[in-house]
């Protein structure tokens, strides 16, 4: 190639290999659209229009990938010319062809920007995808204009409303790729090539503006199809409907009008309440992994092979998340039937994903070979980090940690999978307290994104480092938390589940409450939860902490279940009851007459005026407010943390934003008294306002911002 001929406003450059104009973006770390990146794109475009020895123009990027979005430290600020759609629009008017030369994860604008140009060529394991969505917006640059009319209507349909990218290899028959390259060191030189062939076969340029979808009336039907599908899949969310909108114009109105639209709908997401509620869960969720308080020289160590301590459902979940990984693992259960059955669980589990496209054939044998059985401890003795999932008793888990602590290298790091128990206690029973926390994974461990960290009071900086690094490695969103009785996520669940215990013995019925929570825009209502999940977990915790409450209706109506063995849909009745052949879940009166006996034993009156209204407020306030105590404590380090564990673990609806970001939009001082107001209401003393609420309504501060 030519040396440089032209450098525009950093970091765009323009250089020649003969008559071939080559732009190169060089934007660390992701080749992000910045304004500097805009700017220099169209300098150098307009560069090369004009330079009558040019006959063709690559645009390429450096570094470790083609352009993947815009820049994020623009979110939020008045939009800097050029703005991309200006941008784009160039690069689709351009008198001379432009081939994108694209490689690793093309995203949001920058897959906007490929779908712009005339050509595409692209690396093998290349990802393309439109991710708007989930910050609740729409493509605001041609995203939903452009896509349709080069790889077809249902394909932008799939591609924008879930936000999930795919790869080069998915889009092959699609018409998104010209050709692909197997070695990604030779793209550039396999991309200036091609556009000579472009030119030598004298092919005219073709701008995706000027592709015409014809209009037939089985769209109409597909459209509709997609509109309820999205309506029941994304419920309550507006950004995917505008998008299905803003598609749909393809068939009806002139690109440029069209375009005009998009932008409409893309301003209209961006102003809304939902996607400033799902952008600041994309900041909180990078906030979370940054360890801000905890800063020193510790390095975190790298995990090469870890133990599981226990073959049941959660191990054998925790198990594949580092095997998945690339993990060496053992699990170890005292019983050699126990450890095959997991074994065979295990295995069992990853045929599924093959099944469902997940993972390949290929990507299950290399998993399971890295997965090992034993049930002798002496074979844990040299891995570099275990986890214990076993039965949650404080006795048992003590017993475990105390033979780990012998048989273990000094270096291990030991962590327990426990939901409620106290690390510290645990952390006891061994000589390294220094190398003890909590690793709390959520049900079903291979598939749930949320893990806390537990730092117990001798942790020290590099296993915590070192947990927080390895959670991420294993696909996790992490969060770090201090101890208390079930940590943020549970304890908090706790006050919401007591409030729905509280409202069945008040007359309100198991339906009635998981539907309020439902409208609300909680994926399952709390009592359905309970059913799936088993009662007597939660129960049999509260057994372990004896004298977290003396208040005699205390979780009454989920111990009056166990007490009547209905755990459940694992014995096909809980709260409700569950068809024995199809599994359906059906409302039961026995269990009204169960709780109405109860409620008269215990004198507590029964209400018919009970509104869903009421029902949404005391269970989400309860532990919004709980979650202000949690702040309060030191248990975590910022409000957002909370968000980030209840958006990832406990089906918060995202769109908004998590429970205390939630607690801003809804105005604290409503909620505040709203919460005096269920304090005379109820009498009960859980209900007392935490101290931090009422100085942020005092000072008008925001609590997600604490």
């Amino acid at each position: 190639m030519d040396a440089l001929q032209y450098k525009s406003a950093d970091p765009v450059t323009l250089s020649h290999d003969g008559d071939i104009a080559v732009i190169s973006i060089n934007n660390p770390p992701v080749n992000a659209l910045s304004q500097a990146v805009r700017k220099g794109l169209v300098e150098c475009i307009e560069r090369a229009t004009t330079d009558n020895s040019v006959t063709c123009i690559v645009i390429k990027c450096d570094g470790r990938t083609f352009i993947a979005g815009a820049d994020i430290s623009e979110f939020g600020h008045p939009p800097l010319e050029p703005q991309l759609p200006y941008v784009l629009e160039k690069i689709d008017q351009c008198t001379k062809p432009i081939v994108a030369a694209l490689f690793g994860t093309v995203l949001g604008g920058g897959f906007e920007l490929a779908l712009s140009c005339h050509y595409r060529v692209a690396v093998s394991g290349t990802k393309l995808g439109l991710p708007e969505v989930t910050l609740g917006l729409i493509p605001g640059a041609g995203g939903t204009q452009l896509l349709p009319r080069i790889g077809g209507i249902e394909l932008a349909l799939e591609m924008i409303t879930s936000g999930k990218p795919k790869s080069v290899q998915s889009l092959s028959d699609t018409g998104v790729i010209d050709l692909t390259v197997d070695d990604s060191a030779a793209l550039l030189e396999r991309t200036i090539e091609f556009s000579r062939n472009v030119l030598v076969q004298q092919k005219n340029i073709r701008r995706t503006s000027k592709i015409v979808i014809a209009h037939h009336q089985e769209y109409a039907q597909l459209f509709s199809l997609w509109r309820s599908k999205i309506a029941k899949k994304m419920r309550g969310q507006q950004a995917p409907q505008y998008a299905i909108d803003s598609i749909e114009n393809v068939l009806s109105l002139p690109f440029e009008q069209a375009m005009q639209e998009e932008r409409r709908l893309f301003n209209e997401c961006r102003n809304s309440a939902q996607s400033h509620a799902m952008r600041h869960a994309f900041f909180a969720e990078r906030m979370a992994a940054k360890l801000t308080k905890y800063e020193d020289d510790a390095l975190a160590l790298k995990i090469h092979s870890v133990a599981i301590i226990g073959a049941g459902t959660m191990g054998v979940g925790i198990a594949m998340c580092f095997a998945q990984a690339g993990i060496a693992v053992v699990l170890l259960d005292m019983k050699q039937e126990s450890v095959a059955k997991g074994l065979s669980a295990i295995e069992s589990r990853f045929h599924q994903s093959v099944k469902r496209g997940i993972i390949s054939g290929a990507q299950l044998t290399e998993a399971m070979a890295l997965i090992t059985g034993t049930c002798e401890y002496r074979d844990v003795g040299d891995v570099d980090l275990v986890v214990e999932a076993a039965f949650e008793s404080m006795e048992v888990k003590k017993q475990i940690f105390s033979i780990l602590d012998e048989v273990c290298k000094p270096e291990t790091i030991l962590t327990s999978n426990t939901s409620y128990l106290d690390i510290n206690e645990i952390a006891q029973s061994t000589h390294r307290a220094h190398k003890v926390l909590g690793m709390h994974f959520f049900s079903p461990a291979n598939i749930m994104k949320l893990l806390e960290v537990v730092r117990a009071d001798k942790t020290d900086q590099q296993s915590l480092k070192t947990v927080m690094a390895l959670g991420k490695q294993i696909g996790k969103v992490c969060v770090a938390v201090g101890v208390c009785y079930g940590y943020v996520g549970n304890r908090m669940y706790a006050c919401y589940g007591r409030e729905a215990n509280a409202l069945l013995l008040e007359g309100a019925t198991p339906g009635q409450i998981d539907r309020a929570l439902q409208q609300w825009g909680m994926a399952m209502g709390p009592l359905a939860v309970n059913d799936m999940s088993g009662i007597d977990i939660a129960y049999k915790a509260r057994q372990e902490n004896g004298g977290y409450s003396n208040d005699p209706h205390y979780f009454r109506a989920a111990d009056l279940m166990v007490e009547a063995n209905r755990l459940g849909q694992k014995t096909a009745a809980g709260f409700y009851r569950y068809d024995k052949d199809n599994g359906s879940r059906i409302e039961d009166a026995e269990v009204l007459t169960f709780l109405s006996a109860e409620a008269d034993r215990l004198g507590v009156v029964q209400r018919s005026d009970i509104s869903d209204e009421e029902i949404q407020y005391r269970l989400i306030f309860a532990l919004i407010n709980e979650g202000a105590y949690i702040l309060e404590e030191g248990i975590v380090d910022r409000a957002s943390d909370i968000d980030v564990i209840w958006l990832n673990g406990y089906g918060f609806p995202r769109y908004l934003g998590g429970p205390m970001f939630y607690a801003d939009e809804f105005g604290l001082a409503e909620l505040v008294a709203i919460i005096k107001g269920f304090k005379k209401l109820t009498g009960k003393g859980h209900w007392v306002i935490a101290p931090i609420l009422e100085r942020l309504v005092e000072t008008s501060e925001k609590l997600a911002l604490q």
